[in-house]
């Protein structure tokens, strides 16, 4: 690790996150994988839809990026599933190709049939979930899950075990049930689920802790984002040992989402030092092309992978740009747009524009102008800013400053 670790030539975050007094009891795993569920999670969100080929794409980039595992869907949901599922499985992308499974034998059948060679199981783990929703006898989800996780592990099937409501679950019950699962039946690894995003961070490290004193062996992380807490939920986990990320890209999921991809793995990058080794530079094409297949709407100032992030408006941040240059960018932004494949930093012109902005644009283009000129064209700028509500293009810079002075 750097000596310091919060300020490289890539990034720069608080030194405080790597003092001894916040460190002192961190636990993270030497090997924290991601295990991607954008094709089955992800699709889950209202509205989106992939249909073969769209999943294949995904599957691709998610590789490319150095993902470790991808969840390519629940193939006993239609033959259209299974076929792509089937179709990522032959393509021998690198990653580790799981499905998702209920806890029904027909539905693992599925799973060993399309070639997978691990399997994410669900059940639903909360007794007032299982009563209300599922309508089901208690018994009945417990004797389920053992009988599909052993079937499962015959098939020769990792198996991962994943209790549904798991967070809003009375903690005795539902670890003796797991207990009951692992014994009778087979768990290879546990997902710790807050299926509705309900957990405080601070609660989650009780919940790990809970969970590790009955629990041996691998446990993953699969949180929503319901009330925005799924990222820091993630990592609070990761610091109790909890060794994979169950995560989306761009957050797509179920209501409001899963802790997205790109947050997580640049939180661990710049404010923990833990590179999960993983090509950090793809997070934005891979961002941009899933935004375009599942066709839905971005925040331009969306973390990491936002379109607009190092685009500079603002008059006296357009300065500290002039100023430091690409040398000093980091005083400007937490990490380098490069670092996760993003354009290159710009000064982009409007209403919040300052003076140091036009000069810049005008000796982009090469125009003279003096002081009371550039002024002119400043006022000019800012006043197509408000009509429009919206950036200038160079074309409309160019137009707005030929007013004021002569443009070659």
């Amino acid at each position: 690790m750097s000596a310091q670790p919060w300020n490289t030539k890539n990034w720069f975050t608080s030194p405080w996150n790597f003092v001894d007094e916040v460190t002192a009891d961190f636990n993270f795993s030497k090997n924290i994988k991601i295990h991607d569920v954008t094709l089955r999670d992800g699709e889950q969100q209202t509205g989106i839809a992939f249909n073969m080929d769209d999943k294949i794409r995904i599957a691709e980039g998610l590789a490319e990026a150095g993902i470790h595992r991808i969840e390519a869907g629940l193939p006993a949901v239609s033959p259209a599933d299974f076929k792509a599922i089937s179709e990522i499985v032959k393509r021998n992308l690198g990653p580790q190709i799981f499905a998702f499974s209920r806890c029904m034998k027909n539905d693992v059948q599925a799973a060993v049939d399309a070639g997978v060679t691990g399997v994410v199981m669900e059940v639903p783990s909360s007794q007032h979930i299982i009563e209300h929703a599922y309508k089901w006898p208690l018994d009945k989800a417990i004797d389920l899950s053992i009988e599909s996780t052993a079937f499962a592990h015959e098939q020769g099937l990792e198996v991962v075990f994943f209790p549904i409501d798991f967070t809003r679950a009375e903690i005795n019950w539902v670890l003796d049930l797991i207990t009951r699962v692992a014994d009778e039946g087979h768990m290879d690894a546990l997902a710790l689920v807050d299926t509705f995003g309900v957990t405080s961070p601070h609660a989650m490290k009780y919940f790990v802790r809970e969970v590790k004193k009955r629990i041996s062996g691998r446990l993953e992380a699969h949180f929503h984002q319901d009330f925005g807490m799924g990222v820091a939920n993630t990592i609070m986990a990761l610091a109790e040992g909890v060794e994979v990320v169950q995560s989306t890209v761009l957050g797509l999921g179920e209501r409001a989402g899963n802790a997205p991809t790109e947050d997580v793995v640049m939180a661990l990058l710049t404010m923990y030092g833990i590179d999960i080794g993983i090509n950090y530079d793809k997070l934005y094409p891979l961002s941009q092309m899933v935004q375009e297949i599942a066709g839905v709407a971005v925040p331009r100032n969306r973390g990491v992978v936002g379109k607009d992030l190092f685009k500079v408006e603002s008059g006296i941040i357009a300065n500290w740009f002039a100023n430091c240059g690409i040398e000093h960018q980091t005083e400007l932004f937490p990490f380098r747009p490069e670092l996760v494949g993003q354009p290159e930093a710009e000064v982009v012109l409007g209403k919040g524009s300052g003076v140091d902005s036009i000069k810049l644009w005008l000796e982009k283009f090469q125009i003279q102008a003096s002081e009371e000129e550039t002024m002119e064209i400043l006022g000019n700028v800012k006043a197509f800013g408000v009509d429009h509500k919206r950036l200038l293009t160079y074309d409309e810079f160019k137009e707005i400053a030929g007013k004021t002075v002569a443009i070659a």
